[in-house]
């Protein structure tokens, strides 16, 4: 990524920073991790993948819908559709790289921490955080019906200021 926001060609990406070695990522997440994680997943590192992941991993763990995504695209002179940010979302999610939460069912988050945990939602603003007790458990789990396992439990847990 450029100083002025814009992503850089495949190219530049990779080229000495002019005090030796590579050019350092500026949010910490290096090109070239996102091109690894991209084909160690078996997803192609397109040049949109690539600066669509660089914008969702360099900044570490967090909480974005797509159209959050897009606009950080948009500043970031990324040339993205709507439609490709979804799409891209999407094989991040089916590949096991982003985790999909969602809300109300009316808003989706993805969430760049894939591991086990939960979520609070902040109503006022419509923001997702992760809960950071690691031994929040349901007492008890339903029984599953025949054929079936549980993939996985999400607890979304809404908080609205007090009145």
């Amino acid at each position: 990524m450029r100083e002025d926001g814009s992503i850089l060609n495949d190219d530049a990406a990779h080229s000495a920073s002019p005090h030796g070695g590579r050019q350092p990522s500026l949010t910490g997440c290096p090109w070239h991790d996102v091109n690894e994680m991209l084909q160690a997943a078996g997803l192609r590192p397109t040049r949109q993948r690539m600066a669509l992941g660089w914008l969702l991993f360099g900044k570490g763990a967090r909480h974005l819908t797509a159209e959050m995504l897009y606009e950080e695209a948009t500043l970031a002179k990324v040339p993205v559709s709507l439609a490709t940010v979804y799409n891209t979302l999407n094989q991040l999610t089916d590949a096991g790289l982003l985790r999909q939460v969602s809300v109300d069912g009316t808003k989706t988050y993805f969430d760049t921490n894939v591991s086990d945990h939960h979520h609070f939602y902040l109503e006022h603003n419509h923001e997702l955080v992760d809960i950071p007790d690691p031994h929040v458990a349901l007492s008890k789990m339903p029984d599953v019906p025949e054929g079936y396992e549980i993939a996985r439990v999400e607890m979304v847990v809404r908080l609205r200021k007090r009145r």
